[in-house]
């Protein structure tokens, strides 16, 4: 034992976040008591939150090639082909439980640590995007929390220079206690200068790259691997600060370097800091590595190696380096500004080492800290059916008949409610301009964002219902992939990849792993059939507080590509006396539906049923349409179905529309606001709406006239017509007005 270090006891081995039957397999491993030291780093190597081990049997299951795949998880981010010797990187990840305890923090180092993973890999940032779940509005803390959370994005994006094209905002009293904040970067590169972090050749210098080493961020991700409880507030200390302009420094120096060719292998400073990335580079590259804590450049005077193996400090980087080009880096990373200190070397020992003060800290088998970490197939069941839509059918109709307003007045509710209200006070808070290479910006389906200098181009959007997973976590898998790539389509764009975060509860607790195991499998058997395959993603468990989980939340982050972004469509309607055409069949599936939770105060029933062979069918006829640029608008239908669709259509076009056929058979609120999937609205002109109509018929894709744009109102069958004023008015109101009131 090193003097002066602590004792070993179960109080210390529990606070760790390792159960009795863990710490007995690292006793085994090790053969002799740990450090304090090691016990440290077995506690972020064998967290939940670094090692997945409650996911990783099910993760295993997502399909993750493809011919255009050329790094899938495993990898800092994912790598996709574009062409003309381009690549697409990117990835999304949470920061949840920072964002909770110092939203602005949280926000802030969240996106600093998904952009950091980009360009890791080599690639240049060119688009950030985020998914976000907050509390009840009514909830005390919700208010403050989307002002922290909002500002923290902006205030990490716009000060890097990237722009943030697009997200979700969503409001649930079931993330009272623990927002969700998912944050997705992407960057481009070229095929022939990707860098992983698989370090080679023994004898190398490994370089510590960036900001200095605080004690910000300690156990950081031992926190995001367990719940909250009454004392969430005191973890304050663990969440990390974030610099923005010392990661924009980092980002041009690693470049250059990478450029140069100094670069061996290199590792992200993220979860567990220090820990993480020597492991991970040395048991890639089968290799050990030693490193000496006195060179670690810290910011704070009496580190101990422990503080400084966990600490989580941001913008930082680890680096194998070319001997041969030491000096060459060096002089790039003093050229601007940021410490660079030779922390060590990779020997053949298969030994990870760590020295500090003369005396050996910890000395541990490296492949085995990862290799021998527990993986559990946890037990799990599930969840109860829910009545799907004809069963439910009489409850429906007693609470439309009991609470639901005119369908006029459903509309205007909906439009204006907490979910589907104008994210307008959220986004123009972010740069989505800079670099100059937005084309569509955020409010459509998916953001278009220019290659390089064109015209090639990349549509990128994230996407889940939250309600759907949790009323059926298989069927709400699917449909989280599927309405990703059918908005990803609607652009014209054709889906190559997909990122996912998956935000779930406790996953000790058999029904949580049972959402979390059928969302998976509904999530891989989406990505096959679509040809969408899984490049990266995130797993964030242990989403609850004080036992209570969040919805369950397993957000999918797309990207589609583009020959020329000048073929892309966007929703708006164009011009007056255009066809509206409905592409795919409606039934009227109002279960589990946004106008069955918002205007009648239910959430029963099973989501609507996603059949991918048909989501492919009319997508692949979609998309068709749009590069030929035979129409001029196009969306896709999802929450609040039909008539929220065409609401958002006249709102960004500012232009009406008369609806003269509705879906027949059905009744009033079925036809406007039922949630069936695969559809579809286009706009064309006249004779080339029935020409497309005559080929979908041939195709085998439903599609069917329902009116024509023009006025300054939407007109309905049977229903008081609503102006495009009044719906844009009740549309921008909410959110900036709620936010107002805490000014």
């Amino acid at each position: 034992m090193i003097p002066n270090e602590p004792k070993i006891t179960p109080e210390l081995v529990a606070q760790h976040g390792l159960k009795p039957d863990e710490y007995a397999r690292f006793l085994a491993l090790m053969g002799r008591e740990p450090t304090i030291t090691e016990l440290g780093i077995v506690s972020a190597m064998w967290n939940e939150h670094c090692s997945y081990k409650s996911s990783k049997v099910h993760l295993k299951t997502l399909p993750t090639k493809g011919p255009r795949v050329i790094h899938g998880p495993g990898e800092n981010a994912g790598v996709v082909d574009i062409g003309d010797g381009d690549v697409v990187v990117f990835k999304m990840e949470s920061h949840n439980h920072p964002s909770y305890i110092e939203p602005y923090q949280g926000a802030t180092t969240g996106v600093g640590g998904i952009l950091r993973d980009v360009f890791t890999m080599g690639a240049r940032p060119i688009a950030c995007l985020n998914a976000l779940r907050f509390g009840a509005p009514d909830h005390p803390k919700t208010r403050h929390l989307v002002h922290g959370v909002v500002a923290g994005i902006g205030g990490y994006g716009n000060s890097f220079g990237v722009p943030t094209v697009g997200g979700q905002v969503g409001f649930h009293e079931r993330y009272n206690g623990n927002c969700l904040v998912n944050a997705m970067a992407v960057g481009i590169a070229k095929k022939d200068l990707i860098f992983t972090s698989e370090a080679t050749g023994v004898g190398l210098p490994i370089v510590y790259l960036g900001s200095k080493t605080g004690r910000d961020g300690i156990h950081g991700a031992t926190m995001a691997s367990a719940e909250f409880d009454a004392d969430s507030e005191e973890k304050r200390p663990t969440v990390q600060v974030g610099d923005p302009f010392a990661e924009k420094l980092l980002l041009e120096a690693c470049l250059e370097i990478m450029a140069r060719g100094c670069v061996v292998a290199i590792q992200d400073m993220g979860a567990a800091g220090l820990t993480c990335s020597a492991v991970e580079m040395g048991a890639k590259g089968d290799l050990g590595v030693e490193l000496i804590l006195d060179n670690v450049p810290c910011r704070e005077p009496g580190m101990t190696a422990y503080e400084m193996m966990l600490s989580e400090s941001q913008e930082r980087m680890l680096m194998v380096l070319h001997p041969e080009k030491e000096q060459e880096a060096r002089d790039i990373f003093t050229r601007w500004g940021l410490d660079f200190a030779v922390v060590g070397h990779t020997t053949d020992t298969l030994r990870f080492v760590i020295k500090h003060k003369g005396e050996v800290k910890a000395d541990m088998p490296i492949k085995d800290l990862g290799d021998q970490a527990p993986e559990y197939n946890r037990p799990w069941v599930t969840p109860e059916k829910r009545p799907d839509n004809a069963a439910l059918a009489p409850t429906i109709a007693r609470l439309a008949a009991e609470k639901a307003p005119d369908s006029a007045a459903a509309l205007v509710k909906l439009i204006g409610s907490p979910d589907f209200c104008s994210r307008r006070w959220v986004w123009e808070q972010y740069d989505h301009l800079i670099l100059g290479n937005t084309v569509q910006k955020p409010g459509g389906d998916a953001a278009v964002v220019r290659v390089n200098d064109g015209p090639k181009g990349l549509a990128l959007t994230s996407d889940v219902t939250p309600r759907y997973v949790e009323a059926d976590p298989f069927e709400g898998g699917k449909q989280a992939v599927a309405e990703c790539w059918r908005n990803l389509t609607a652009t014209g764009a054709l889906p190559i990849a997909l990122t996912d975060n998956l935000n779930f509860g406790n996953p000790e607790k058999p029904e949580i792993m049972g959402q979390f195991a059928l969302a998976i499998k509904g999530i891989g058997e989406a990505a096959r059939v679509l040809d969408f395959p899984v490049v990266s993603g995130n797993v964030s468990l242990y989403n609850e507080t004080l036992g209570r989980a969040i919805l369950p939340t397993p957000t999918i982050g797309g990207v589609g590509l583009l020959a020329d972004v000048a073929d892309s469509a966007s929703i708006s309607f164009k011009a007056d006396g255009e066809t509206i055409i409905l592409i795919g069949k409606t039934e009227g599936w109002l279960a589990a539906s946004a106008w069955l939770a918002i205007c009648c105060g239910s959430e029963e029933g099973a989501p609507p049923p996603v059949d991918l062979v048909v989501e492919k069918r009319n997508g692949d006829f979609v998309r068709d349409l749009v590069l030929k640029r035979r129409v001029s608008a196009v969306h896709d239908l999802s929450d609040g179905g039909l008539v929220i669709a065409l609401a958002e259509m006249a709102m960004a076009g500012n232009r009406g529309a008369a609806i003269t056929a509705l879906p027949p058979g059905l009744s009033e609120p079925a036809a406007l606001f039922g949630e069936d999937q695969a559809r579809y609205i286009l706009t064309a002109g006249v004779d080339e709406a029935q020409r497309i109509l005559s080929e979908a018929t041939a195709a085998g894709v439903p599609a069917r006239i329902i009116g024509a744009t023009g006025g300054d109102s939407l007109r309905l069958p049977g229903i008081a017509p609503v102006s495009v004023a009044a719906l844009s008015a009740a549309h921008e109101h909410w959110l900036p007005a709620y936010m107002a009131e805490g000014v």
